[in-house]
C-alpha cells in the first residue's frame, strides 16, 4: 500500500472545511493511519517548501503555512499519491475541475486549503517531515477486501 502526505492548511481550518475534505478521501476508501493539528514552525515550512526557495513566491507561502493551524494526515491505499491529487484537483482553484476539492471551494492559488504530496518519494520525505513513525498507525480495514 502506498501512503501521501495530505495537508489542509490554515484557509481551509478557518473556512471550517476539514470535515468535508477529509471525508472525500474517507469516500474515495483511502485509510487514515496518522492525524494531528500542527501549528507549522518557520523551520518545518522551509523544510517543506524548500523545492519553492529562491522563487518570488516563496515567502508568501512560508507566511501562509505558519499563519495559523494545519491539519496534518497520512492517507493510505491503492495508488494514493494519484487518487489523492486526483481529490485535490489542480493549484488554481478557477481553473480545477468542479468536483475536485480545489474545483469546488478553492479562491485562489495560493490558499488553496490543501497539499498533497505529488510523488511517492516526496510523500515518504513530506511524511517525515511531518510525523514520527510511532504516530502512524499500522491496522486493516474490514472493508479492505472491496476497497484495496
Amino acid at each position: 500500500m502506498q501512503r501521501t502526505l495530505i495537508l489542509l492548511k490554515p484557509d481551509c481550518i478557518h473556512r471550517r472545511l476539514v470535515g468535508e475534505i477529509t471525508g472525500r478521501f474517507e469516500r474515495k476508501g483511502l485509510r487514515l493511519v496518522g492525524l494531528k493539528l500542527v501549528q507549522a514552525t518557520r523551520q518545518l515550512a522551509e523544510k517543506h517548501y524548500a523545492v519553492h526557495q529562491g522563487k518570488p513566491f516563496y515567502e508568501s507561502l512560508l507566511s501562509f503555512l505558519t499563519s495559523g493551524p494545519t491539519v496534518a494526515m497520512v492517507w493510505e491505499g491503492r495508488e494514493a499519491v494519484t487518487t489523492a491529487r486526483n481529490l485535490i484537483g489542480a493549484t488554481d482553484g478557477a481553473k480545477a475541475a468542479p468536483g475536485t476539492i480545489r474545483g469546488d471551494f478553492g479562491i485562489s492559488v495560493q490558499n488553496n486549503l490543501v497539499h498533497g504530496s505529488d510523488s511517492s518519494e516526496n510523500a515518504a520525505a513530506e511524511i517525515a517531515l511531518w510525523f514520527e513513525p510511532a504516530e502512524l498507525l499500522h491496522f486493516t480495514i474490514i472493508d479492505q477486501p472491496w476497497v484495496g
